[in-house]
C-alpha cells in the first residue's frame, strides 16, 4: 500500500513485502487518527528466536518531528533485507542473533508534524516512572497541557499506545534473554552525534556501568575515526517518564540478565550550522534537508547500527567477568560520574 503523506511508512511496507521470505512482521498496535486514517505500527524480527541466543532491537520515530531517527532504522533495515537475497555470511551470522526492528513507533505524530503522538503526548516522557530529584522545567516533563511541549499524559492513565507497543515488542523479544541490547534513533540536541545511556530520571549509575564501558573500549579500539559521544544521558539533562530507564529497570527484576538500552542523538545543530535557513523551517530543526547531506547520514549511522548488531551477537567475548568487570565500572566511574 502506498502512503503518499507518509513515504517512510510506505518504504518500510515495501521492505516488508520485499523481504517476506526472511522477514516476519506484526502489526502490534493501530492509531487511528480523528480523521478515521489507520496507521499501523509495525515490529519486523529477523533471524533465530531461539531464547537463550543474543538479541537487539532497533527502534526509530518515536518523536514525529524527527524523521531521520526513522530513516535511519529503515535504511538498515533495508540493508540488511537486501543482503539476506545474497550474502552467506549473514545467514550465518543471524543463526546466533536475534533481530528486532520498530522504526516507525509514532506514525501519526510523523504525519501530522509533531514531537508528540496525535493526543498531544510526548512518548519520551509518558512511562510510569518519576524523577526523584530536580528536573528542568517543562523539558523534564509537565502535566499541564497537551498543547505545550514535553506533554507527560494524565497521572495516572495507561502509558500511550505506542509506548504499549514496544513495550510489548522489548518483552517478547529483548528482556528474555540473557544479553539484549537495544538502539532507539532520535536527532535534535547540539552539534555532535551521541550515543546516550541510563539513566535520564536519575544521575545515579546504572547497575550495568561496566558492559557499556567495555561495549565503548570496544567500539573505540574498532573505530579510529569516529563522531560519537558516549554518555549516561544525566549528563545533559534529567526527566520523568523515560521509556527506555522505565524498560531498564523491568530488566534489572530479574538477575543476571543484562539488557543496554542506547539513544543514538543525532546533533542536528550541525546541519543547521552549514545550512541556516534550515531554521525557518520546523521539519529543518530535526532532520538534514539537503539530498547528499542525508545520504551522509545515514551511510554513517548504518555503519554504526551493524557494528552494535555484530557486538550483540559476540557479547561473549567482549563482556568483562570478575576482576575485568570492577576495573570497567571503576574507569567508568572516574570517566563520566567523577
Amino acid at each position: 500500500m502506498s502512503h503518499p503523506a507518509l513515504p517512510e511508512l510506505s518504504a518500510l511496507e515495501r521492505i516488508i513485502d520485499d523481504g517476506a521470505q526472511h522477514l516476519e512482521a506484526r502489526i502490534m498496535r493501530t492509531v487511528v487518527l480523528r480523521s478515521g486514517q489507520p496507521l499501523p505500527i509495525y515490529a519486523i524480527t529477523l533471524g533465530n528466536p531461539a531464547p537463550e541466543l543474543p538479541a537487539i532491537g532497533i527502534f526509530g520515530g518515536i518523536h514525529g518531528l524527527e524523521r531521520i531517527g526513522a530513516n535511519v532504522a529503515i535504511a538498515y533495515l533495508h540493508y540488511l533485507a537486501m543482503r539476506l537475497q545474497w550474502d552467506a555470511t549473514l545467514h550465518r551470522q543471524l543463526d546466533t542473533l536475534r533481530l528486532v526492528f520498530m522504526p516507525l513507533v509514532n506514525p501519526g505524530g510523523m504525519l501530522l508534524g509533531t514531537r508528540a503522538n496525535p493526543n498531544g503526548v510526548d512518548l519520551m516522557r509518558n512511562a510510569p516512572l518519576e524523577s526523584s530529584e530536580r528536573v528542568p522545567l517543562m523539558i523534564g516533563g509537565q502535566r499541564i497541557s497537551p498543547r505545550l511541549p514535553w506533554y507527560r499524559g494524565s497521572q495516572g492513565d495507561a502509558m500511550e499506545i505506542e509506548n504499549q507497543a514496544v513495550s510489548e515488542a522489548v518483552a517478547d523479544e529483548l528482556l528474555g534473554r540473557q544479553f539484549s541490547l537495544a538502539v532507539d534513533c532520535h536527532s535534535g540536541f547540539g552539534l555532535s552525534d551521541r550515543i546516550w545511556f541510563p539513566y535520564a530520571h536519575t544521575r545515579t549509575p546504572f547497575c550495568h556501568l561496566a558492559e557499556i564501558h567495555a561495549l565503548k573500549e570496544v567500539f573505540f579500539r574498532t573505530h579510529l575515526h569516529h563522531p560519537y559521544i558516549f554518555e549516561p544521558q544525566s549528563r545533559q539533562y534529567l526527566a520523568h517518564g523515560d521509556l527506555w530507564d522505565y524498560l531498564h529497570q523491568r530488566a534489572c527484576g530479574t538477575p543476571g540478565r543484562i539488557f543496554l538500552p542506547l539513544t543514538l542523538e543525532m546533533g542536528s545543530w550541525q546541519w543547521i550550522k552549514k545550512n541556516p535557513r534550515q531554521l525557518l523551517s520546523r521539519n529543518g530543526m530535526f532532520n538534514p534537508l539537503i539530498a547528499h547531506r542525508q545520504q551522509r547520514v545515514l551511510r554513517r549511522h548504518v555503519s554504526l547500527l551493524d557494528f552494535l548488531s555484530r557486538a550483540t551477537c559476540s557479547a561473549h567475548k567482549w563482556l568483562p567477568q570478575g576482576a575485568a568487570r570492577a576495573e570497567h565500572h571503576a574507569q567508568a566511574v572516574a570517566h563520566w560520574y567523577a
